[in-house]
């Protein structure tokens, strides 16, 4: 009856009870070379599975290390255009500053006198000022419009209602 016993995987106590129950040699002979077979048959069953399962993990795991790679990428990049676009904007708010006060200097009173001096032109005496006296009278006259054929329709209309009121 031990014979016909099939065992799928290696343990000492079986190991143990074959040979206790097997009468020749050739018998635990033969029966461990169909149990390595066996086993080797499982073995490379298990393997095909686990290598289908081992390259499908690498290949996600390297799409996902590729995703990491590529945002942070794109992040630095990103980055290293608010640094250029910071550096712009520090450069063109001095520049406005430097033109700001370049403004003020030439619209000064002080500036716009020399100015004038490079002219030709001089600065007012008193003697130069005449006043001049406009007398005007205190009345002031509207003329009256001419009015609209509407307003001229409603005046009508209102003379022969009062008219006819008495």
């Amino acid at each position: 009856m031990a014979e016909n016993t099939v065992r799928y995987y290696m343990d000492e106590s079986y190991d143990d009870a074959d040979t206790d129950e097997t009468t020749g040699d050739g018998d635990v002979m033969r029966d461990e070379a169909e149990r390595k077979q066996e086993i080797r048959m499982t073995k490379n069953e298990a393997r095909s599975g686990s290598l289908m399962m081992i390259i499908f993990v690498s290949v996600l795991a390297a799409a996902l290390l590729g995703s990491v790679i590529y945002s942070l990428d794109k992040r630095n990049t990103m980055y290293n255009k608010v640094f250029a676009l910071n550096e712009k904007l520090e450069s063109t708010a001095a520049e406005n500053v430097r033109l700001q006060s370049e403004l003020e200097g030439k619209v000064s009173a002080k500036s716009i006198e020399e100015y004038a001096k490079s002219l030709g032109m001089e600065k007012i005496n008193s003697s130069q000022i005449n006043y001049i006296k406009i007398q005007t009278g205190d009345v002031v006259t509207i003329p009256e419009k001419e009015k609209g054929l509407i307003s001229k329709i409603k005046s009508f209309f209102d003379r022969c209602v009062e008219y006819f009121r008495g």
